[in-house]
């Protein structure tokens, strides 16, 4: 079965950096766009950044255009997030998500639904 595993999160100071990684198993991992979302509490999941398989294409929400990064490493089967430039409303439950299936990019890719595997999350807790 599928699996993503992230980890990387943790507790840092606003203007910090961290680098979140994601382990994907169970899937032909180089095959399916990947996303990585957020939830603070109180707050409805929002995607973060998202990429296509081929890598050569990212997407970001505006608030973190410019500090953060998304990437992948097919050969690794990973997906990574380099978040730098942290700031406390970046506070949340981070999480990656598979697309629905192998080539296929969903136009509606900011939205939950539009991705079929879940990990179970990691924490950044940025404080001012």
């Amino acid at each position: 079965q599928v699996q993503l595993v992230e980890s990387g999160g943790g507790s840092v100071q606003a203007g910090g950096s961290l680098r979140l990684s994601c382990a994907a198993s169970g899937l032909t991992f180089s095959t399916y766009a990947m996303g990585w979302f957020r939830q603070a509490p109180g707050k409805e999941r929002e995607l973060v950044a998202a990429i296509l398989w081929t890598g050569r294409t990212t997407y970001y929400a505006d608030s973190v255009k410019g500090r953060f990064t998304i990437s992948r490493d097919n050969a690794k089967n990973t997906l990574y997030l380099q978040m730098n430039t942290l700031k406390p409303e970046d506070t949340a439950v981070y999480y990656c998500a598979t697309g629905r299936a192998s080539y296929f990019w969903d136009p509606d890719y900011s939205r939950s639904s539009s991705y079929a595997y879940w990990g179970q999350g990691t924490q950044v807790t940025v404080s001012s």
